[in-house]
C-alpha cells in the first residue's frame, strides 16, 4: 500500500496526510495523445525499436510536452546508452543508478534499476553498488568535512 493510500484508509482519523507521504506530482499535466504529432510519433517509435519493446515510459511521454527537448533528450540518451561502446551496457545502467542516487532522482532510480536488473543485474551486485555508493558517499563528505589536501601523486592533469 502506498503512503497516501495508508492516510486514505484512516478517514476517521480526520487529518491531512503530510507531504511527505503524497505521491510526487507533476509539473505539467501529459499531452493526452503524444502520437498525433509526427515528431513524437517518431520518437517513440525509434525508442521502441531500439530498445526492442512496445513500452514508452512516462519520462518520454511528459517530455513530448516539448518536441525540440523530446528530441534532443532522446537523440542523448541513445547515444550514450544504447549504441555499444569502451563500457558495456549494465555498468553504463549502473552508472546511472548511482549518478541517480547523487541527484536525488527517484524516477531514474528506479528506471534504472529496472534497465539494469533487465541487462543481467544481480541481487548481490545491486547490494554491492549500494554499499559503494554509501562508502563513497560517507569518505567524501570526511574528506570535504577535513579538508584534506590533494595528494601530489593523484594532481596531475
Amino acid at each position: 500500500m502506498k503512503p497516501c493510500e495508508a492516510a486514505q484508509a484512516l478517514p476517521e482519523m480526520n487529518f491531512a496526510p503530510s507531504p511527505t507521504l503524497q505521491e510526487p506530482m507533476s509539473t505539467i499535466a501529459p499531452i493526452p495523445d503524444p502520437e498525433s504529432n509526427p515528431r513524437v510519433k517518431a520518437v517513440f517509435d525509434d525508442i521502441r525499436a531500439t530498445r526492442k519493446t512496445d513500452f514508452i515510459n512516462n519520462m518520454w511521454r511528459y517530455l513530448a510536452f516539448d518536441t525540440t527537448l523530446l528530441e534532443s533528450t532522446w537523440a542523448e540518451v541513445k547515444r550514450v546508452m544504447a549504441t555499444p561502446s569502451s563500457i558495456d551496457t549494465l555498468t553504463k545502467e549502473m552508472i546511472y543508478i548511482t549518478a541517480s542516487i547523487l541527484n536525488g532522482c527517484s524516477y531514474c532510480v528506479h528506471s534504472h534499476t529496472a534497465a539494469a536488473s533487465a541487462k543481467g543485474m544481480t541481487p548481490a551486485q545491486h547490494a554491492e553498488l549500494l554499499s559503494i555508493i554509501a562508502l563513497a558517499a560517507k569518505t567524501n563528505q570526511l574528506a570535504t568535512g577535513l579538508q584534506v589536501p590533494v595528494d601530489a601523486v593523484f594532481d596531475k592533469a
